[in-house]
């Protein structure tokens, strides 16, 4: 019984042994036919035409309200300038009013900035998401014709080659359309 015990775990070892090469060779061939690219998706959203009009697109829109809170924003300097100048011949009700003049107008202005961001920031999802679902395609395009099996994000590899980056190559295929 104890012969049987040795020549096992020898016999089992001497399979890997044989088996590895064997494995490792057929591992290789399929890893070499293996076409793996990466897009920077990033750099599309901010460097491709569409991207780069969109944007152009999206600070025309909302030029007139930027320029509107830099008004309240010059409006409220004055305000706080006059207080602090004449505060001290200014009689006590004169005072207060500009204090609350300067506190609603400082309470307008943080409304407002705060509306704008907001409405910017749906106005900017809503043009990127037709710009990433254009790259989705485009990116479609160049790996059913470049015979890629796996696109992959910049941002969602650890490590990559640069000469896997088809980002380039998207962006050209983007700004065909």
């Amino acid at each position: 019984m104890k012969q049987k015990r040795q020549w096992w775990p020898s016999l089992i070892i001497a399979s890997c042994i044989v088996a590895l090469p064997i494995t490792s060779f057929f591992f290789s061939a399929y890893a070499g036919e293996l076409k793996i690219g990466i897009v920077d998706t990033e750099k599309i959203l901010r460097e491709s035409i569409p991207a780069v009009k969109a944007k152009n697109k999206i600070e025309q829109e909302f030029l007139p309200r930027e320029e509107e809170i830099q008004l309240m924003t010059q409006q409220a300097k004055v305000l706080q300038e006059k207080l602090e100048d004449d505060s001290i011949t200014m009689d006590d009700t004169k005072r207060g009013d500009l204090e609350r003049e300067l506190a609603n107008l400082s309470r307008e202005y943080q409304r407002a900035n705060r509306q704008m961001r907001e409405d910017l920031s749906v106005r900017q999802n809503e043009e990127y998401g037709v710009i990433l679902e254009r790259a989705n395609r485009a990116i479609r395009n160049v790996a059913e014709t470049e015979q890629y099996d796996l696109i992959l994000q910049k941002q969602d590899s650890v490590y990559r080659s640069l000469r896997i980056d088809i980002t380039e190559q998207v962006i050209q295929a983007l700004e065909k359309k």
